[in-house]
């Protein structure tokens, strides 16, 4: 896939963080504060050092754990300092959070069954909807671009669940198609690059789900 830098245009990279006990139990994990496995730790170390050939100037995280220490492997590699911003936390999953999908079924069936279909609207656990997770990620996201200049790099280190709504608000995918992106893996991301002729904020996704450095494409039509 390619990642060369339009002229002028700026690139987003959103990086999900490293594994948790709670991802290795398939726990729905939310906005609750999990920190990373010894799995994780290093999946963060061996990630950053592939991203620091992506010269971030600007890295922003969520303010939970396991997001600002996957953040700081780069940090430490880069020199780029990490500022937090709650826009970025994961999606707010009330009574869910801390439960497997099959311990949800078993209580809330037909709010499990919209969840996953990937219903914008639905409400885990009460908690919030998927449109309005993208609105404050892409807040948050917004915030830190004002501060990358042109050709600069964001990385914006997330969640699983957030990173994906906020690429389908970045690449204005109406919400019934939402569902159609696939997840990020843990430690894995997602890399779009912001194209000026097409308009401003206009951005086109070059990677996702990767997990090694991006190859320049040589030709689209061969």
């Amino acid at each position: 896939m390619t990642t060369v830098p339009r002229p002028g245009g700026r690139r987003i990279v959103l990086w999900r963080h490293g594994r948790t006990e709670w991802n290795a139990d398939e726990r729905f994990q939310g906005q609750t504060d999990v920190p990373l496995d010894g799995t994780g730790r290093e999946q963060a170390r061996t990630a950053a050092r592939l991203l620091t050939g992506l010269r971030p100037s600007v890295i922003v995280s969520s303010d939970l754990v396991r997001a600002r220490d996957t953040a700081a492997a780069l940090a430490e590699l880069t020199g780029v300092p990490v500022d937090t911003d709650p826009g970025l936390r994961e999606t707010f999953a009330g009574s869910w959070q801390g439960l497997t999908g099959a311990e949800i079924a078993a209580v809330d069936a037909e709010s499990w069954e919209a969840w996953v279909a990937g219903v914008p609207d639905a409400r885990p656990g009460g908690g919030e909807t998927r449109w309005e997770v993208a609105e404050r990620t892409s807040e948050a996201l917004q915030k830190a671009l004002a501060r990358v200049e042109p050709g600069g790099t964001l990385v914006a280190v997330t969640h699983g669940g957030a990173a994906r709504t906020a690429l389908a608000m970045l690449l204005a995918l109406p919400p019934e198609l939402w569902g159609c992106l696939g997840g990020l893996s843990n430690c894995c991301w997602s890399v779009l690059h912001e194209d000026p002729r097409r308009g401003p904020d206009a951005w086109r996704l070059e990677e996702h789900n990767a997990g090694s450095l991006p190859q320049p494409v040589l030709s689209e039509e061969g």
